[in-house]
């Protein structure tokens, strides 16, 4: 840290009974009182620097005299208190005092409020104010360690400060001196847990210059700034370095956040400053870190224009989060467990990304029967051999089928919060549904009263052809799916073993038949009845998928035990 003194004489102020006073041959014949503490000068020192004394004693002479107190002169409201007064009134005296980043501030104001200016006293003497701006220019203003020390000391005298454009010079000061060079690699320094101290004991033994270029550390000591100064600070380093990389303004972000957001009560205008700080590029602050910003977010007073602005950075980098990362906590009057929504707007955000050659086809999900059912082989052997899926595509789209299965247990999610996130991923961007289909029964285990209209819609987003055969296996003897599903995935079954073997096993009429009877089919085949023989010879009605096999036309009916029995024999093949 850099230090100036000033003056050569030894210090004469000694204190009798709360007043202070100059040892000297000379009587006191000049009283000021800052705050509590009256001090006894002598006039000629001090009127011959400071001109606010010297046109205070010059009113006061034209007043008529009366009790001594009305001799004492009051410094109302002085910057710095008594410290910044004694060391102005040594300066007078030409006692040596030392200035340095920590008291350099209030001495400024304290000056500039005594007017110690050259306007007092012209000629080649400096007065206090010229030479602290020189100590200031020339020292203070050239480190960054004091001024970082000198900026947090004008929290103290914000007012004077500002009008006086220290505040500002020193935030200047800081954002000059955060130069990193294209190989410093702030994050992967905090990555390895270097511990605050060591890394301000590594940065001390680097800096013996005075400078902070090639640092490191520059992030850990900004977070000592309160948030207005920090903010302030971080606007000037975003907007006058262009060496600074994202990733570091990211990571320093990242700093203060750790140490305020957990320490405070009130903290939605950190959380908000911070958002408003982060770096417009994908990888400059990690996804973990911002999903981390949207949990905090959700339980505090923050404006829905931050949580958006944090959802769509978020969602720029999907492809980076995990499924612990997404459970966002969601507190408000639905219920629901888990914020939804906002992952299915990051999951959107993350598909306006991507190019147009790169994007799949975003047809609709559910198409009519009929048109899916007329190209069911057809699209089964696509689906065999097709492979050109953007990588990242489907990576999301594996991580959001994990993440409805853990959501799907939430007994308040509803059916339309599912489907809309599940379809929010391109059809084309899921190459297996094994992931999908358990999501699904995971929700209608916990689910069990929803009606068949919402069963119905819940299933549609099912893609049996993409469903593994252990998937299938295990749907054909799901009691919780509607028939219309389970016919299906045994059709696909069947077709897809005879694409396997070669073998062709369904006739062109035994196919249109069975074309024709999954277009006609209603949803409501999954309730028909069982039917049970009464002791008197009749029958009784209970909930059965029999009925529905009972129902179907004769040709076709043949159709669906032969499904069954190849089912069976895949079955046992595997």
């Amino acid at each position: 840290m850099k230090f100036m003194e000033l003056g050569f004489r030894p210090d004469t102020f000694y204190t009798v009974e709360a007043v202070r006073s100059v040892s000297s041959d000379l009587l006191n014949d000049l009283i000021i009182q800052v705050k509590s503490t009256k001090y006894h000068l002598h006039k000629f020192p001090m009127l011959s620097k400071c001109l606010r004394l010297k046109n205070l004693v010059s009113s006061q002479s034209q007043e008529p005299e009366t009790s001594q107190d009305q001799k004492v002169i009051q410094l109302v409201d002085f910057p710095g208190e008594t410290e910044a007064f004694e060391l102005c009134a040594k300066f007078c005296y030409g006692i040596t005092i030392t200035l340095s980043a920590h008291n350099v501030v209030a001495v400024r104001c304290a000056a500039e409020y005594l007017g110690m200016t050259e306007e007092v006293e012209p000629g080649e003497t400096e007065n206090l104010v010229q030479r602290l701006e020189h100590f200031l220019t020339s020292c203070v203003f050239k480190s960054w360690r004091d001024s970082l020390v000198a900026l947090q000391t004008t929290k103290a005298l914000p007012s004077w400060s500002e009008d006086l454009g220290i505040t500002s010079r020193c935030i200047e000061a800081i954002a000059n001196s955060v130069n990193a060079s294209p190989g410093d690699d702030f994050a992967n320094v905090m990555e390895t847990g270097l511990s605050r101290n060591r890394s301000r004991r590594r940065r001390d033994e680097s800096l013996c210059n005075g400078k902070a270029e090639n640092s490191r550390w520059w992030g850990e000591d900004l977070a000592d700034l309160d948030l207005d100064l920090y903010q302030r600070t971080m606007v000037a380093i975003k907007s006058s370095n262009r060496n600074v990389s994202p990733r570091l303004i990211g990571n320093a972000l990242r700093i203060y956040a750790s140490k305020w957001l957990p320490s405070i009560e009130e903290c939605s205008p950190v959380l908000e400053s911070v958002i408003s700080l982060l770096p417009t590029q994908r990888s400059a602050v990690p996804c973990s870190f911002l999903l981390q910003l949207l949990k905090t977010v959700n339980v505090m007073n923050v404006s829905p224009t931050s949580k958006m602005e944090l959802a769509v950075k978020a969602g720029n980098q999907l492809d980076k989060a995990t499924v612990s990362e997404l459970l966002i906590p969601l507190s408000d009057k639905s219920g629901m467990l888990y914020d939804v929504d906002v992952v299915t707007m990051m999951v959107k955000q993350f598909l306006s990304q991507i190019s147009p050659e790169r994007r799949p086809t975003m047809t609709q999900h559910r198409r009519s029967r009929s048109e899916e059912n007329m190209e069911e082989i057809q699209e089964i052997r696509g689906s065999l051999s097709s492979s050109s899926f953007p990588p990242l595509l489907v990576k999301v789209a594996k991580l959001v089928d994990s993440y409805l299965q853990e959501v799907a247990r939430d007994v308040n999610l509803t059916v339309s919060n599912f489907v809309e996130l599940a379809e929010s991923i391109p059809e084309l961007s899921r190459i297996s549904h094994d992931d999908l289909y358990k999501a699904i029964d995971i929700y209608l285990q916990v689910h069990q009263e929803i009606d068949k209209i919402e069963r119905k819609r819940l299933c549609r987003i099912l893609d049996c052809k993409k469903l593994s055969v252990e998937a299938s296996k295990n749907a054909a003897q799901n009691q919780l799916l509607p028939l219309r599903v389970i016919v299906q995935i045994l059709f696909v079954e069947q077709a897809r073993a005879a694409i396997v073997t070669n073998t062709n096993n369904i006739t062109n009429n035994e196919t249109a038949v069975l074309r024709r009877s999954f277009t006609t089919r209603r949803e409501e085949d999954a309730d028909l009845e069982r039917v049970e023989i009464k002791p008197n010879g009749g029958f009784q009605s209970t909930p059965s998928r029999f009925m529905a096999l009972c129902s179907i036309p004769r040709q076709p009916k043949k159709m669906f035990c032969k499904l069954l029995s190849i089912s069976r024999s895949l079955s046992q093949r595997i």
